[in-house]
């Protein structure tokens, strides 16, 4: 009987084996691995990012609403030569006698670098014309390297 039992297991102990080693491979091939083969189809071009979100503030172009082209042209060359590193860090002035618009632009701080940009810090005035209403704006300009100085932050000053 012995004998019997032992020649039973000699031929079981194989396909057992066999089952044991089909089902491993079958796990792990269906395991978190994934499928071997994998088809992808061509997404459509995705709809460029806006440039400003609601929950980031746009970034100032100008001094004001009520600054039109030319005066926002003359307003940006007095910032930029207000804020010229090389300058001599005092107010400039600029007007368009058109439509009687003038103010200044005074910087407060040294340059600093921030990130790729040289930064500087300014007080401007906006004279509106006939009404001689002004205001004080106080912000920040920043420009790289060989580039146009550009507003970074502007808010309402008290007087």
């Amino acid at each position: 009987m012995r004998l019997r039992l032992c020649k039973a297991l000699d031929r079981a102990l194989p396909v057992a084996f066999a089952w044991m080693a089909a089902g491993f491979v079958v796990a792990s091939c269906t395991g978190c691995s994934g499928p071997v083969l994998s088809f992808q189809a061509k997404e459509p071009a995705a709809a460029p990012e806006p440039l400003v979100t609601g929950s980031i503030a746009r970034r100032p172009t100008r001094f004001g609403p009520d600054l039109g082209d030319e005066d926002w042209r003359r307003a940006h060359g007095a910032l930029s030569t207000a804020l010229d590193p090389q300058g001599n860090g005092r107010p400039v002035k600029w007007d368009n006698p058109e439509t009687a618009m003038r103010g200044s632009v005074n910087p407060t701080g040294l340059p600093y670098v921030a990130g790729d940009e040289i930064c500087r810090d300014f007080l401007a005035t906006v004279v509106a014309g006939g009404e001689g209403k002004g205001r004080f704006l106080r912000g920040t300009g920043c420009k790289l390297t060989g580039g146009e100085w550009e507003l970074k932050r502007l808010r309402s000053a008290k007087s």
